[in-house]
């Protein structure tokens, strides 16, 4: 039986490992086949034992739960989507990359909760979205793509990077048409913007986000409003990008003024435009790929840091794409070889 010990500073650290009712210890069993428990060390601290009759499997866990114990020291909650991600990272080999990974704290909400990227992928684009005037941040849903940006939107206002921040997203019904909105126009667009207000409001409170309105500090607004302006001093974000033309994605990337930035988000694979009509973020993607000062930063769905189901689906969905497309590819092929024997 080979074993390996794992410190931890206290029992609150082991108890953030093993998560509510021992959660997050089964998912580490269950993934390495070894046996996790506690136990008190020798200079009497709290220490983590992995054993197993594999010594790789020892191992293996046992970077996982190290990197858990670090985890918990900065963050103290420990989801079990968390858990998955780094026992499936260490089970690849890249163990490496989870040391970038720290306590870097992009803001803090209201309730004094620190907002931090969960994954390396989050890392990539938080420090792509640092060191570039323009993001397109292309990826599945549950990525966290939205709600990183605001969270550096809100951080740059609070250093006084930026003096205001404009959120907008294209105004498009997600498959079905709703009529007409009752209401002035605000309560008309409200509808399409909600994720918006709803991410604003965890980093600043209902109220200190309806004073900055008020003051024209943060604006959030459609898309089709963002025509003939000029945004200089500000951080920008267009959210739900893949429902965007290619005129109107034009239209806003030439909207960027001085001492500005702008990130774009979206989902290629969750578009509503009208049958046949391209995306312009797909085109974005194309179009600006290798321009200086303009990082793409594309997610997976091993950043989804959702409920662990929405990883499925994604993987199940793209799965499924895949294989229609491989349907059809070996249908036009076929159809093309007797097209030919008529021919001949």
């Amino acid at each position: 039986m080979s074993n390996k010990i794992i410190r931890a500073e206290s029992s609150d650290i082991v108890s953030a490992v093993f998560g509510s009712c021992d959660s997050n210890l089964d998912i580490i069993e269950k993934k390495f086949s070894v046996a996790v428990h506690n136990r008190v060390a020798d200079d009497g601290g709290e220490a983590i034992v992995v054993s197993a009759e594999d010594d790789e499997a020892v191992a293996l866990a046992a970077d996982a739960v190290r990197y858990l114990v670090k985890m918990a020291k900065y963050n103290g909650n420990i989801t079990d989507q968390s858990v998955i991600y780094v026992c499936d990272t260490v089970m690849a080999g890249r163990s490496g990359e989870l040391e970038s990974l720290g306590d870097d704290t992009i803001c803090v909400t209201m309730k004094g909760k620190p907002i931090k990227a969960k994954t390396v992928g989050q890392k990539h684009y938080v420090n792509a979205i640092k060191k570039n005037t323009i993001v397109l941040g292309v990826g599945p849903a549950g990525t966290g793509k939205t709600f990183l940006a605001v969270a550096m939107a809100v951080k740059a206002l609070r250093d006084k990077q930026v003096s205001r921040i404009i959120l907008t997203r294209p105004a498009i019904e997600a498959g079905e048409k709703l009529g007409f909105l009752p209401g002035d126009l605000q309560s008309k667009i409200d509808p399409y913007l909600r994720p918006l207000y709803d991410s604003l409001f965890e980093m600043m409170g209902a109220e200190n986000y309806q004073r900055q309105v008020e003051k024209g500090v943060i604006e959030v607004a459609p898309l089709a409003y963002m025509r003939g302006r000029t945004l200089d001093d500000s951080f920008i974000i267009l959210d739900e990008a893949q429902n965007c033309t290619p005129e109107q994605m034009k239209m806003f990337l030439t909207r960027l003024g001085f001492n500005s930035k702008a990130v774009v988000t979206g989902d290629l694979t969750q578009t509503d435009l009208p049958s046949g009509q391209k995306s312009g973020l797909a085109e974005a993607v194309k179009i600006l790929s290798g321009i200086e000062d303009i990082e793409i930063h594309s997610f997976t769905e091993r950043d989804v840091v959702r409920h662990k189901l929405v990883q499925k689906i994604i993987l199940a969905y793209e799965k499924y794409d895949r294989e229609k497309k491989e349907r059809l590819d070996a249908k036009k092929a076929e159809s093309k070889k007797t097209y030919m024997r008529k021919d001949n």
